[in-house]
């Protein structure tokens, strides 16, 4: 070691561990548990441990609130990642998380180690891999650095899914002001399993032999759990990012899905925030065990590591695994056949303490419940913002507007809006043949080997709408995750979540988490689509900025027959168009929370308030259209969201290479109608049926008691027309619009 770590006194009286995050308050509780001054390697492992980004202090309260459990939960929050029943003895494993600070600092490996940390979580409950998607948020790209972090952090995806050989096939992007300083990056895996092989993160089993496994230890990322949990993470040195192969990862997949399918592995976990620590001690903590965990066993890459670096690196591609006692050899063998390595570094103990020694010294002992269970539980101060009582009834228009023409043309090349084919290009998504819809649709679609059964999957959130309404911006994204699974013929199912806020110490941030997570709560019961994994990120902020308040919803479906896919994308000449939903929902509503408003009026966007949601409503719009896609009623179903109707419509007919022909179908004042073509108004699906199919969608739509409006039709004329008030205001060539929308993204960063 070229330094002298301080001691236990000199840890207390110079206050060390307040670099470590923790505080007065803090140590002297580790102190109280300890029944002595605790040294370095353990204000070490309780740093990371208490820190916002293992221990949850500041938003356990506030998760206890969600759903968690229904009849198609098999594994709930807890473990590495919610597990669901998708029948036939088989279940599908997934879960969502965060990199955020990380690919501030370094976009690449940022963004490429949080693709390989959320497959290992996956592969980890014994599953296979089979689908990636994210959520990706950065700040206007008309600002070089805001590119490079967009550039870079995708290519660290793509580098890393496809590398590894898992499809990345879905996600969203937006680009906002709000995350110029501070880029929110979520990662999303789904994988399948058998039932009968699922594995759990559990040390039990008193002399059971506890191995790490995979690569070497290093000193990348130590102290990266505390990192990703303070309030300035940018003034942290680039150390603090880890660096990812996924070249081994891919090898550490097959070699651990090929032990965990021997059924002599007791427990198995992820390194991932805080590394040997929290691995060891949450698998402790879960079996009620103890550890004892030799450091100077563990391969190291780099010479004199220290007990202190060992147990808090968060070197890359590593498992802790726990066997049989006497199997080893197994683990050793089929290790040895994938190239890499197994060591055994300790053994399950009945003492309840994990007891980290080097070689004969003990360099920390520890109970693991003081660990786990005595983090601290904070009681965050909640404020209302003043300004949600000064949001002002959202305009219907603009008194300069632009014409509608030009509003369309517009909001087609924003890059929130535009094709992301830039984006998801980069990626891989036909890996393994089992992807039936690519990026690009309302979902994606992947199927489920071996049988007729399909996955819908999506991530979704708007940091807008919750800033304007916290409690129904929550419930919203929860909303658009299910009516986008919906449009695409899949049942919701159930959802992962990554909450992404800005500093809990802030009573009006804190306000913003738990109002939204009251939405999200209340929308998951609505939808039947409990909690069964996530992520919570704080500390987002940057210069005194906080960002938008973000939550991101993955959400996966069922599709019993894969027939029934169904794609936003506009089929045939001679079809119906009809609105599921109140189509002038946007004239009581306005244009409140839009990206219209965002665009021709940016500096009063957030004076306005969000459009009215209501569950009721929204879930009986999707029962309806799930039902007329099970009938065999619907050729294309596409949600009113960003942009409103006319985006959506417009969306419909370039991907489909086709034709509308729009007539509004009621009156509407002229100062009014850019609220009915451009508000964001929930609760309305675009779809289009065969010409005799039009009495099922008005029967159903009438038993379900919903509004519905036949809008217009399909046409073999490539021209985008819309009809209002007997004249014609929108008349555009689909060529001019596809060359809006398509090249947007790809017009900036090349």
């Amino acid at each position: 070691m070229s330094y002298t770590e301080p001691t236990a006194g000199e840890i207390k009286e110079q206050r060390i561990y307040r670099t470590f995050g923790v505080t007065d308050e803090e140590f002297a509780r580790v102190t109280e548990l300890l029944g002595r001054l605790p040294n370095y390697v353990e204000i070490g492992v309780f740093s990371v441990m208490w820190s916002e980004h293992c221990s949850y202090k500041s938003s356990r309260r506030v998760l206890r609130r969600f759903p968690t459990s229904g009849p198609q939960v098999l594994q709930g929050p807890g473990e590495n990642a919610g597990i669901v029943d998708i029948g036939d003895g088989q279940a599908v494993v997934f879960k969502i998380e965060s990199h955020n600070h990380p690919t501030a600092i370094e976009p690449y490996q940022g963004a490429a180690t949080g693709v390989g940390g959320i497959i290992r979580d996956i592969f980890t409950m014994g599953a296979r891999p089979v689908a990636l998607l994210n959520s990706l948020r950065f700040g206007p790209l008309d600002d070089a650095h805001n590119r490079y972090l967009f550039s870079h952090s995708v290519a660290g995806i793509g580098g890393y899914g496809n590398c590894i050989g898992i499809p990345t096939v879905g996600g969203e992007v937006y680009f906002d002001d709000s995350y110029t300083h501070n880029p929110l990056v979520n990662a999303m895996c789904v994988g399948i399993i058998e039932q009968a092989k699922i594995a759990r993160g559990s040390a039990s089993g008193v002399g059971n032999p506890v191995l790490v496994v995979g690569a070497k230890t290093g000193r990348d990322g130590i102290h990266g759990a505390t990192f990703a949990s303070a309030q300035d993470p940018h003034a942290k040195e680039r150390s603090a990012v880890q660096v990812g192969d996924p070249f081994m990862e891919k090898l550490l997949l097959e070699a651990c899905l090929e032990l965990i399918e021997t059924g002599k592995v007791v427990g198995i976990q992820d390194m991932g925030a805080a590394g040997l620590t929290s691995s060891s001690a949450e698998m402790a903590s879960r079996a009620g065990s103890g550890l004892t965990l030799d450091v100077s066993r563990v391969p190291c890459r780099e010479t004199g590591m220290s007990p202190y670096e060992i147990m808090l690196s968060e070197s890359q591609e590593r498992m802790l695994v726990v066997m049989q006692k006497g199997e080893e050899a197994i683990a050793f063998s089929i290790f040895e056949k994938w190239g890499l390595e197994a060591t055994v570094i300790g053994q399950v103990t009945d003492d309840g303490m994990l007891r980290i020694v080097e070689g004969g010294k003990v360099a920390g002992e520890m109970p693991v419940t003081a660990l786990v269970d005595e983090a601290p539980v904070l009681e965050r101060p909640s404020a209302v913002p003043a300004y949600l009582s000064q949001l002002l009834p959202a305009p219907t228009s603009l008194p300069d507007g632009p014409s509608h023409e030009d509003a369309l043309m517009h909001l087609l090349a924003k890059p929130t809006i535009a094709s992301k084919e830039w984006v998801y290009d980069q990626y891989d998504s036909m890996v393994r043949t089992e992807t039936f819809v690519r990026p690009g649709s309302d979902a994606a679609i992947v199927g489920v080997p071996g049988t007729n059964k399909a996955l819908g999957m999506v991530t979704d959130g708007n940091g807008r709408y919750v800033y304007l309404d916290p409690y129904a911006g929550g419930a919203w994204a929860v909303a658009e995750a299910a009516r986008n699974l919906v449009c695409s013929g899949a049942r919701p199912l159930a959802v992962t979540d990554c909450l992404n806020y800005g500093n809990p110490e802030k009573p009006e941030i804190f306000y913003q988490f738990e109002r939204s997570a009251d939405g999200i709560s209340e929308a998951c019961l609505t939808f039947g689509t409990p909690v069964i994994s996530g992520n919570v990120s704080l500390y987002n902020e940057s210069l005194g900025q906080d960002i938008y308040p973000t939550p991101v919803i993955g959400m996966i479906g069922l599709m019993d027959d894969a027939g029934m896919i169904t794609p936003s994308s506009f089929t045939n000449p001679g079809h119906i168009l009809y609105v599921l939903g109140d189509i002038a929902a946007p004239l009581q509503d306005g244009l409140g929370g839009s990206e219209y408003l965002a665009e021709f009026l940016p500096e009063g966007v957030l004076a306005y308030k969000l459009p009215h949601l209501d569950l009721g409503t929204e879930k009986a719009v999707q029962d309806a259209c799930y039902q007329l896609i099970q009938q065999g009623v619907v050729n294309a179903a596409h949600d009113v969201s960003d942009g409103g109707l006319l985006v959506a419509l417009a969306e419909s007919a370039i991907q489909g290479n086709i034709g509308v022909r729009v007539e509004v179908p009621q009156e509407v004042r002229d100062e009014a109608l850019a609220a009915l073509l451009f508000g964001e108004s929930p609760s309305r699906i675009v779809i289009e049926v065969a010409s005799d199919r039009s009495a099922d969608v008005e029967r159903v739509a009438q038993q379900l008691g919903i509004p519905c409006a036949r809008l217009g039709v399909v046409t073999d004329e490539l021209r985008f027309s819309v009809m209002a008030n007997g004249s014609k205001v929108v008349d555009m060539a689909i060529g001019d619009l596809r060359s809006a929308w398509q090249g947007a993204i790809a017009s900036w960063m090349n």
